[in-house]
C-alpha cells in the first residue's frame, strides 16, 4: 500500500456525501461499529488485529488502512500486527503474501514501527 493516509483521504469526500445521503444507516453502522471494538472480553487492540487480517483477505485497501491506523492508536505492537497477518497469510495462501505485507506497511505507515500515534 503505498499510501494508506492518501487511500482513506481519497474516499473521504465520497463517503461524506453518502453519508448525509443516508444517515440512518451510516449511523447505525458507527453505531454497530462502537459496540463490536471497544474493549470488552478481548481488548480493542485485538479487535483491530483481527479486523486488519479480515482486510487482508477481503483485500480492501479501505479497509486495511482504516484497522492499521486503529491497531496502531489502540497499542498493538509491531510483533503482535505481524503475527496477526502471519494468520492471514497462512489462511489466505498466496494472496495473503501480497495484501499482508500491505497492511503491514499501513500499520508502519501509521506509526506502528516507531510508537508515535498520529
Amino acid at each position: 500500500m503505498a499510501d494508506a493516509q492518501k487511500t482513506l483521504d481519497d474516499i473521504r469526500a465520497a463517503a461524506l456525501q453518502l453519508r448525509d445521503a443516508i444517515p440512518g444507516v451510516w449511523n447505525a453502522y458507527a453505531d454497530m461499529g462502537r459496540a463490536a471494538m471497544g474493549d470488552g472480553a478481548l481488548l480493542a487492540k485485538h479487535k483491530q488485529l483481527i479486523a486488519l487480517a479480515i482486510a487482508v483477505t477481503r483485500e480492501c485497501d479501505g479497509c486495511i488502512a482504516s484497522h492499521a491506523r486503529g491497531a496502531v492508536r489502540a497499542g498493538a505492537s509491531l510483533e503482535e500486527t505481524a503475527e496477526a497477518l502471519g494468520v492471514a497469510i497462512h489462511m489466505n495462501g498466496g494472496p495473503g503474501t501480497v495484501w499482508g505485507p500491505r497492511a503491514f506497511e499501513a500499520f508502519m505507515q501509521f506509526g506502528g514501527a516507531s510508537g508515535s500515534v498520529p
